[in-house]
């Protein structure tokens, strides 16, 4: 059974929604770009600019690391974008827009879940050595990596917190990547998988 309603799913399934809410309210995220098709290349250029490659390119209503692409310069990031177009051609297809974010090398990844205003307990997502040997980034557990139980530490639980009360979701998957001194939000799940190989740890 679902815990949050159609409108909290809505609200946390749209991550350049969920970005914006939570920069507005001061709770730190990744830098962020929306783009909507059919754009030029030069606009997509103009949205990179400030940006350091790589990008990560992100599908803005997709889940589980669904078309979640890197980008290593413009020209493979304007080759994903002609593959998004072809893709937006289908009259199937819904949202149209993709974010292009800031990539946070070496980034540690972490789920934190938040009920009623309180952590109740939380992960960290690693892929397996072999995997990141291999060039893989991406730490969905859907695409193969770990998830451990953790004790959350303060500063994320006050970030995972924030993020919940500014979307104002009472039960909420909070992402959170830390590289080095920053931890920033980079995205939120309302309906977040809890199996029992990959269960949260209960925060004291």
């Amino acid at each position: 059974p679902w815990v949050n309603g159609r409108d909290a799913v809505v609200t946390s399934r749209n991550k350049a929604g969920v970005i914006a809410a939570l920069a507005r309210a001061g709770v730190p995220v990744p830098e962020t770009r929306l783009v909507s098709n059919p754009v030029s290349d030069e606009d997509v250029a103009a949205a990179v600019a400030d940006l350091a490659f790589p990008v990560v390119v992100k599908p803005n209503s997709a889940t589980r690391g669904v078309g979640v692409a890197k980008a290593a310069d413009l020209d493979s990031l304007l080759g994903i974008v002609d593959y998004l177009n072809l893709v937006h051609d289908y009259r199937a297809t819904g949202d149209q827009s993709y974010l292009l974010q800031e990539y946070l090398s070496d980034a540690r990844d972490y789920r934190i879940m938040v009920l009623g205003g309180a952590v109740v307990g939380g992960v960290e997502r690693r892929l397996p050595a072999d995997a990141r040997d291999a060039g893989r980034w991406k730490h969905n557990v859907h695409r193969g990596a770990s998830a451990r139980g953790i004790d959350v530490p303060d500063e994320l639980r006050t970030l995972a917190v924030d993020a919940a009360d500014a979307l104002d979701i009472d039960y909420l998957g909070v992402d959170v990547l830390v590289a080095g001194d920053r931890a920033v939000v980079s995205e939120t799940n309302a309906r977040p998988t809890r199996r029992p190989a990959t269960r949260t740890r209960r925060s004291k």
